[in-house]
């Protein structure tokens, strides 16, 4: 039974990075053998949108799976969708402002703004990639499989930010791109463990920051803007985690490792 176990556990551990790696490209990777999966019937967004509907899909089976049979947490909050209060996600909102100030100094308003556009690239898509690299990826391990903090916090930053780099590879910026997402990927996680392990906090400070970059044309960005908005970038994360550490420090129960509920 214990090498059965250390079988199971090492399993889980090669499945997790490897649901990561690829729920962004079931579409991709049924069309390698063959399958074409349509995109959504919209008038924009179309393959994107069936692209993040599919990973969620995945990783919400994936759950089902993988949980161990004696937990009894619900895959819902196993997925990091459990409500811990929402004073921590509404301050962390407020540690963006010096953001959305930078870049409403350095950048005009985009030309293309629209609002549908900004509900995918600053709510849906951020949703379901927090469902996925934070809720599955994060989340889920710690809950779940007793995974130690520091393990399940790079694991999915580093699946985070090769997924980003894949999608710029052949770019000039592809290895910056990856540097930032695998960052965001630690910030995310780390404020999601600070709020009790739900992905509400997280979620608001990539949604925040989506939409200032959405909002804002920072391309243009001269002279010494382009590092000022990457230095505040870092700031409102550092800004964010202390707020939420100050939270925790106070209750002394948010960032404690999750207890697992069994049977």
């Amino acid at each position: 039974m214990p090498e059965r176990n250390r079988f199971l556990a090492v399993a889980k551990g090669v499945l997790v990075p490897l649901v990561l790696m690829t729920a962004l490209s079931v579409r991709d990777i049924a069309a390698a053998v063959g399958i074409r999966i349509p995109g959504l019937p919209l008038s924009s967004y179309a393959g994107s949108s069936m692209d993040n509907l599919l990973a969620v899909l995945l990783v919400v089976l994936a759950v089902l799976v993988l949980r161990p049979r004696n937990v009894r947490v619900s895959p819902a909050r196993l997925l990091g969708l459990g409500v811990h209060g929402w004073r921590a996600p509404c301050l962390v909102l407020l540690s963006t402002l010096p953001f959305w100030i930078s870049s409403a100094l350095s950048g005009a308003l985009s030309a293309d703004l629209d609002l549908h556009g900004l509900l995918f690239t600053a709510l849906l898509f951020p949703l379901a990639e927090e469902l996925i690299f934070r809720g599955f990826g994060f989340i889920f391990p710690r809950r779940a499989l007793g995974w130690p903090m520091p393990l399940a916090c790079i694991v999915q930053a580093l699946c985070f930010g090769a997924v980003h780099w894949l999608d710029m590879r052949g770019s000039d910026q592809a290895i910056a791109v990856f540097c930032m997402t695998l960052l965001g990927g630690i910030v995310f996680a780390v404020l999601d463990a600070l709020d009790g392990y739900t992905l509400w906090s997280g979620l608001v400070f990539h949604c925040s920051l989506n939409a200032a970059w959405s909002v804002f044309d920072l391309s243009g960005a001269s002279g010494g803007w382009g590092w000022i908005n990457n230095l505040l970038r870092l700031a409102c994360a550092i800004l964010a985690v202390l707020v939420l550490w100050c939270i925790r420090n106070k209750h002394h129960d948010a960032a404690q490792a999750p207890r697992i509920d069994t049977a």
